[in-house]
């Protein structure tokens, strides 16, 4: 391949070697580290362009395909040694030989952070780039220098290759620089993306599973940290390449294989130094001879225990918003606030000329005893503890540990520069002393309980995947419009839930950091729509012209005043606002700020649980708050082909024995029954909620049996029947199951549940008249079929499409599916050309004898005794002889 022609070919290398001389005085040679990669390849071409008299030399016995090989060089002729991507002596082989001759003039130019025993050249160009050739792109730059299409493409490819064509976090703004100016000078990225795209082959894919499973997971200093070892008796080309694989797969912060790292805690080319490698604060190697893999791990291990930076400052640990109280609250309001919020101690401020000040803190063992004898109207400032600490943003682990301790104090606050940030509490440093830093355990089931912490990957790709583009620029400029506002917008809950089970959802549901409603009237004016906003629940709904339609909601935190009431509402934070959801898999967000659009936002391991297709609650209260959960978590579970999790179906349980549904609205139940009868086989769902006893709530004489599996099962294909007919019929689907649910009920009983359920009056008058009449009119086809078309039409026509629908499935008889199926497909759509106009024109005076004129044509069209006009003028005539 030409690409490689320029450095590596033996002829050309020949060539240049006759030119230059291996053993001239003054002898200049441009070397770099043992391991050369593209960069180092393309960083030695690009110092041979500022050096033109220099000879290229590779400084290790690996390089077979070269004829110019260290030991082809008379060093005792070397007067300048350059040095490029590198300025370690261990990296240079037998080079680092020589480095104590004072009459050698050492040139270095590299990207890599300084460290202590550096080479120390005569003359140094060092900057903590991407790539080496960037440094030296811009220099040729600088200088003027000219370079062919061919040395711009593989100087391209060293920056490519380096910064993972820019996507590594070590990626500056002077690596794009250079590669644009290498574009000018005619690069060829055809033959770059060629170069470093990478398949991987089945041996690697073994590799890379050995590597999975042989992965071992430390907290240390409050980060996550992967060591993996894996044991091959053959060279593994692109071993990197798999390691960031595995790092990417594993979302994980930092993996030591060849060490990677995308925090700014692990510096991994500090830490595999001490090894004898090198390499960049995100990305180094290094090679270790004479040691086992277990002896290497515990070197290794040891240096990450040195050398990893704390991760647990006051500012990462920290819980906020912050909930505080005024000084002049009373220890009744107090003791409802920590009941409210589930917390265990409140800061007490005071307000003063626009400034919060900090007196002090009360706990819940304090307020309980003031209540207990009686203070209840005392104001807390009289009981609450004055003497208290805090720490900044910044304080370390042991500064928060000694403060909480030390002075038995159960909260700290984080102020920084005057103004309450967050608060720690004990559990929160008990939780990191026992390791629970990072992540919440595999078994958890209660996040009250147990530490959450939130896992973020970027989604974007697969969101353009995925979604329409209307769909996809309409969150990007919500995104937009929220951050000119000074907001946060999110997209969250079962769209985000749909969009990683690939099921179509376009209802979007949008959370903002701020004030909802007014950022709902920004968007709405932008995008020239409507907007019907609820001040109370800080919510707005916004219309566009063609229907669609965006819900809003200002991030808030739910509380309940008793079980079974409707939520109180109040402003929070994102966090919070999800805690307040039914089910983990409905938790998800994606961030839409313009900057970190597209990144996904996990606080309850909600993809784990969409992954092992489990419904759970977040908290052991969720349904003793809202009951009306146990109907949403069963009508998911069926939908999903999911499975409720072994805690969750307990509390169902514990809530039918408490039988806390009794203090919901009827209206409520009906609300979520109706959803269950909307799905398209609601069957399982009814068969689960009869297995909790939930039936009973609707009404205590519905009983899941055999008859009604044969009555649903029914509904279900006539259904289908008429769903695959595309009459474009709008119609109520959950009514022809409701119909069927209570088929076997008399007057009384239905009665009795349209008013339990709080039926709306236009249902009612289906349910408890029109289906009675509907069996009526079923009773009579069963007696009476065959018969004429216009007397089955008289009997059907005064039915809506539901009552028909649910007749077609209650019969048994095969005479009146074909009857009622005729008079669906058929039968309904027959209307006779003959109007009133005709029959004047025939001398007849208008009157009661139109309409019997009219039904007599329109029964022999139905009969299929007339088939054109001419023959429905002709039996007018002939009936009003």
């Amino acid at each position: 391949m030409q690409l490689f022609i320029l450095i590596l070919n033996p002829d050309k290398v020949e060539k240049m070697t006759k030119k230059t001389g291996h053993n001239k005085k003054d002898l200049t040679v441009i070397t770099t580290h043992i391991n050369a990669d593209f960069d180092a390849l393309a960083s030695m071409l690009a110092a041979q362009k500022l050096y033109p008299d220099a000879l290229v030399v590779f400084p290790g016995s690996q390089e077979k395909n070269l004829r110019v090989n260290i030991k082809d060089v008379d060093l005792s002729n070397l007067k300048r040694l350059v040095l490029v991507d590198t300025k370690q002596p261990s990296r240079i082989g037998k080079f680092a030989d020589i480095l104590e001759r004072p009459d050698i003039d050492i040139h270095i130019y590299d990207h890599h952070p300084p460290m202590s025993n550096d080479i120390k050249g005569n003359y140094e160009v060092h900057c903590l780039t991407g790539a080496t050739v960037s440094i030296l792109t811009e220099i040729i730059k600088d200088k003027g220098i000219d370079i062919s299409p061919d040395e711009a493409t593989i100087m391209c490819l060293g920056i490519y290759e380096d910064t993972g064509s820019f996507t590594f976090p070590s990626t500056t703004e002077k690596d794009f620089t250079a590669a644009a100016f290498l574009l000018s000078k005619g690069a060829n990225l055809n033959m770059v993306s060629g170069l470093i795209s990478r398949e991987i082959n089945p041996e690697q894919v073994g590799l890379l599973n050995d590597m999975i499973q042989a992965a071992t997971r430390y907290n240390i200093n409050g980060v996550e940290i992967v060591i993996t070892t894996v044991s091959t008796d053959n060279y593994v080309s692109d071993f990197a390449f798999l390691v960031q694989k595995m790092a990417k797969m594993e979302n994980l912060n930092a993996i030591f294989a060849v060490a990677r790292s995308k925090i700014p805690e692990v510096d991994v080319g500090a830490i595999v130094t001490p090894l004898g490698g090198g390499g960049h604060t995100f990305a180094a190697s290094a090679s270790i001879k004479g040691k086992t893999l277990a002896q290497i791990e515990q070197t290794l291990t040891e240096i990450l225990y040195s050398k990893i930076k704390s991760r647990n400052r006051a500012k990462d640990l920290m819980s906020f918003p912050v909930m505080r109280i005024g000084d002049d609250v009373s220890c009744k309001e107090a003791g409802n606030l920590l009941t409210r919020y589930n917390i265990n101690a409140l800061l007490v401020t005071q307000k003063h000329n626009g400034t919060e000040n900090l007196l002090g803190f009360i706990t819940r063992q304090i307020i309980e005893k003031a209540l207990h004898h009686g203070l209840d109207h005392i104001k807390v400032k009289e009981y609450m503890t004055t003497e208290l600490v805090s720490v900044g943003p910044d304080a370390e682990l042991v500064e928060i540990q000694e403060k909480i301790i030390e002075n038995k104090q159960r909260i700290l606050p984080v102020i920084d520069n005057g103004i309450i940030t967050g608060v720690i509490t004990r559990t929160d440093l008990l939780n990191i002393l026992v390791g629970q830093s990072q992540l919440v355990s595999s078994n958890s089931t209660d996040p009250f309980k147990e530490p959450v912490h939130v896992r973020t990957r970027n989604v974007l790709k697969f969101m353009k995947e995925r979604l329409s583009p209307r769909i996809l620029d309409m969150l990007q400029v919500i995104g937009e419009k929220a951050y000119q506002l000074g907001c946060n917008a999110y997209v969250v809950g079962g769209f985000v839930r749909d969009l990683f089970l690939y099921r179509t959802n376009e209802d979007l549901d949008i959370v903002i950091e701020g004030d909802g409603i007014a950022f709902a009237k920004k968007y709405a004016k932008f995008v020239n729509a409507r907007i019907h906003s609820y001040e109370k629940f800080g919510t707005a709904v916004i219309i566009f012209p063609d229907g669609f339609k965006i819900d809003v909601a200002s991030a808030r935190m739910e509380y309940y005043k008793f079980p079974a009431a409707l939520p109180t509402v109040e402003m929070s934070s994102i966090k919070l606002d999800l805690f307040r959801r039914d089910f983990t898999v409905n938790t998800l967000a994606i961030q839409l700020k313009p900057d970190k659009f597209g990144l996904l936002i996990d606080f309850f391991s909600a993809q784990k649980d969409i992954k092992e297709k489990s419904i759970r609650v977040l908290h052991n209260l969720s349904f003793v708050e809202d009951p009306t959960r146990v109907f949403r978590a069963i009508r998911f579970e069926q939908r999903f082909d999911f499975s409720i999790g072994k805690l969750t179906s307990g509390l169902i349980e514990n809530a039918v024995k408490m039988n806390f549904f009794k203090r919901l609205s009827g209206r409520r139940v009906f609300a979520e029954l109706r959803q269950i009868l909307e799905e398209k086989n609601p069957i399982d769902a009814i068969k689960r909620l009869d297995e909790y006893d939930l039936l009973s709530v609707v009404h205590p004489s519905i009983e899941f049996n055999n008859q009604m599996i044969s009555m649903f099962n029914s509904v279900k294909k006539v259904l289908s029947w008429h769903d695959l007919l595309f009459l474009e019929e709008p119609y109520m689907r959950w009514a022809v199951y409701f119909l069927a649910l209570t088929r076997h009920c008399d007057k009384e009983t239905a009665d009795e549940i349209c008013m339990r359920i709080e039926l709306a009056p236009r249902y009612k008058t289906i349910l408890c008249k029109e289906r009675f009449e509907a069996d009526r009119s079923m009773l009579w086809m069963e007696k009476s079929l065959p018969t004429k078309n216009s007397t089955i039409y008289k009997h059907l026509a005064v039915f809506r499409i539901e009552l028909i629908l649910y007749m077609m499935a209650a019969t048994k008889h095969e005479t009146v599916k074909r009857s009622i199926s005729n008079y669906v497909t058929r039968l309904r759509y027959i209307n006779t050309s003959v109007t009133g106009k005709d029959l004047k024109k025939m001398g007849l005076e208008p009157g009661p004898i139109y309409r019997e004129i009219l039904q007599a044509v329109l029964d022999a069209k139905l009969n299929g005794q007339l088939k054109t006009p001419n023959d429905e003028l002709d039996f007018v005539k002939s009936y009003v002889r």
